[in-house]
């Protein structure tokens, strides 16, 4: 396969908190940039609000024409139309719908790439609550619905393909706020190593950061671009490249004098279905 390369953006919150300047500067990198798809990995808005959904899709807009997936975080809920699911799950999405359309966990394909989105934001629901309130609304979960298809998806993708799945929460622990985005991680961790990913896209928690799943599945997880970052640290999204041995995560950190995006540290997996030294210079990963 030929490597190719993912722009991960996450949590950009069009509201209140948003950064316009990071914002603007992400309008003018990411195209120069070239990458083969950038994702959008949920929260576009703080309140789920008309002209907060038409500020992301006006975004959106301006990327092309770089392919884009976007899948909605929590914030994009309107969970209190139906909290628990009592007058059913459409309603919750009306708006989200509205302007990115029916799909709310869509695939791209493109040569040598598929990206699978997988919902798990669901607002206040059964599966995503956990003994904490303060998690309400908050968490998200991984229904067993949502591997089977993304499995089934993968399934008809050409053998070297590069394999990425896009999930809102995030699914390692915060290295700040010790949190884990998803209710029964453990259990969304098995799924998700069983899907025959090269490497998962989060968010969510507001910080960057790059890991993996029981030392084998890679994670890139996306800061956001608002004023509430963890421990105040810079902005950041991330550079996503699948090579045919391994994967590459590397920061672009928002420099505040500068006003822009800096390439910072990279870090490299081993692409889980193979096996091949990793590049000089770049850090690897445990």
């Amino acid at each position: 396969m030929n490597p190719v390369t993912i722009a991960h953006v996450g949590d950009i919150h069009f509201g209140r908190d948003a950064d316009l300047a990071q914002i603007e500067e992400l309008e003018t990198l990411l195209p120069s940039l070239r990458p083969d798809a950038v994702v959008l990995s949920g929260d576009l808005t703080q309140r789920a609000r008309h002209g907060e959904f038409q500020a992301a899709t006006a975004l959106v807009r301006r990327l092309k024409p770089i392919p884009a997936l976007i899948i909605p975080g929590n914030h994009d809920v309107q969970w209190w139309r139906s909290p628990f699911g009592v007058l059913g799950s459409d309603v919750k999405y009306i708006k989200y719908r509205r302007y990115f359309g029916e799909t709310l966990a869509p695939t791209l394909v493109l040569p040598n790439l598929v990206i699978a989105g997988m919902l798990t934001s669901y607002g206040v629901s059964l599966k995503s609550m956990t003994f904490n309130l303060n998690d309400m609304a908050v968490k998200g979960h991984l229904p067993k619905r949502e591997v089977t298809r993304v499995k089934a998806v993968f399934s008809g993708a050409p053998g070297d393909a590069a394999k990425v799945v896009v999930v809102h929460h995030n699914v390692l622990r915060g290295e700040i706020s010790g949190r884990m985005g998803l209710a029964r991680w453990s259990t969304a961790q098995r799924r998700l190593l069983a899907l025959g990913a090269d490497v998962i896209l989060c968010s969510h928690d507001h910080q960057e950061g790059a890991g993996q799943i029981e030392g084998v599945l890679p994670v890139s997880t996306a800061s956001t671009h608002t004023t509430r970052t963890r421990g105040g640290r810079p902005a950041a999204f991330n550079l996503v490249r699948v090579n045919p041995g391994w994967v590459q995560i590397e920061f672009m950190r928002w420099d505040v004098e500068g006003r822009a995006f800096k390439k910072a540290d990279m870090v490299a997996f081993a692409r889980p279905s193979a096996a091949a030294p990793k590049p000089d210079g770049v850090a690897a990963g445990a």
